[in-house]
């Protein structure tokens, strides 16, 4: 059990560390383009289409299932903080059974939709080719860590018996 805990742990961890990159590179390429802008009256062509179709895509995705493994989404729990214990396990075993149905169901139609872009080799309409299918991936991936966090993270409080 630990050993499952620990792998989805260092999965998500790499896919957080895959977004703080995206990040880093997002900032050099804008920075980049706008100081060609400045000091050239220039531009870097396409620096709109990576920001908005690979760098916020991966950027917003793939922390998802890093941000629920350390349980810092967001939660309102106001009123379950004054009931009892049992009663807060069971509310969070059914918030996570929710949350492993609707993410799967998320993880499932992105998956297909990333399959269904990659066969397509579908592209944006741009000046240039521009092909967007390879950041289709990232919701699938984002999902899924999110959905192994969570099953995690329901286990852990199980077996634990408080949520986390």
């Amino acid at each position: 059990m630990r050993f499952v805990h620990a792998g989805i742990r260092w999965l998500n961890i790499a896919t957080a560390v895959a977004a703080g990159l995206v990040m880093i590179l997002m900032m050099l390429h804008i920075t980049l383009d706008v100081g060609v802008r400045y000091f050239f009256n220039g531009q870097i062509v396409g620096t709109l289409e990576w920001v908005s179709f690979y760098y916020m895509v991966a950027l917003v995705f793939l922390g998802f299932g890093h941000v629920e493994m350390k349980s810092e989404h967001i939660r309102v729990d106001l009123f379950a903080q004054m009931m009892p214990a049992r009663v807060q396990l069971g509310l969070y075993v059914l918030a996570c059974l929710l949350g492993v149905a609707f993410f799967g169901m998320l993880f499932w139609q992105s998956l297909s939709d990333a399959i269904r872009a990659t066969r397509r080799a579908e592209e944006a309409m741009s000046n240039f080719r521009f092909l967007i299918w390879p950041a289709r991936w990232a919701l699938p991936i984002g999902f899924a860590g999110i959905l192994l966090a969570i099953l995690s993270n329901l286990a852990h409080a199980v077996a634990r018996r408080q949520p986390l």
